[in-house]
């Protein structure tokens, strides 16, 4: 039989407080104090819950990267059959959701760990490392649309995934600066119209001699 006292507040309604905490202020400007008076709770039910505050916050990036606000890039990814609508719909849900109200702006993988102190180098080391797995992922679903046919073989993979990766971190930046929906889907218009058509596609045959 378990001992001690049962717990007395939902978790999960604790890990959504906290994430959205940690989303507006970011990890360094987030106290402890803070946290448990958002998630409703006592520090020593935090420390037990949860362990300490970077566990927490591990945690709560994890409960992000599961959410709607989180998990659209990779749905996108894995629900579009072509690399192009794949990123077309990436950069117009980042427009429709980096500015949304009902959250903090932006995204909290890129937000959430700047300018983190020293001792707390291993939280920024966390988010860089997710921030570059999804470059890899970028790339290797552009290698892939090459492979295909559906991007030119002068294609370069790594450099359109850091391309599209500076537009998204952009995009998140400029929605925390108070951009609106509306400007963000000019800027994720304006990117795919970069985006490199096979000499033999329906849209580059469409153009007018020397346009670009």
């Amino acid at each position: 039989m378990a001992r001690g006292r049962p717990r007395t507040f939902d978790r999960d309604t604790a890990l959504a407080a906290a994430t959205r905490l940690f989303w507006e202020r970011g990890y360094e400007a987030t106290s402890v104090g803070e946290l448990t008076e958002a998630m409703g709770i006592r520090p020593a039910s935090l420390y037990a819950a949860f362990g300490d505050k970077k566990s927490l916050f591990k945690e709560a990036v994890a409960a992000y990267g599961r959410s709607p606000e989180g998990a659209f890039v990779a749905r996108a990814l894995a629900e579009e059959p072509t690399a192009r609508k794949a990123f077309t719909r990436i950069l117009h849900e980042a427009a429709a959701i980096y500015p949304d109200p009902s959250h903090p702006a932006g995204c909290l993988v890129i937000t959430a760990a700047t300018n983190v102190a020293l001792k707390d180098a291993e939280v920024e080391t966390h988010l860089r490392d997710l921030r570059n797995t999804n470059l890899k992922t970028f790339e290797a679903r552009l290698r892939t649309a090459r492979a295909d046919g559906e991007v030119p073989a002068s294609a370069d993979p790594e450099a359109l995934a850091h391309y599209f990766g500076a537009i998204i971190q952009g995009m998140s930046q400029q929605a925390r600066d108070g951009a609106s929906r509306r400007t963000l889907t000019d800027v994720a218009d304006q990117a795919m119209r970069t985006w490199p058509e096979p000499a033999d596609s329906p849209r580059q045959s469409a153009k007018e001699p020397g346009s670009v």
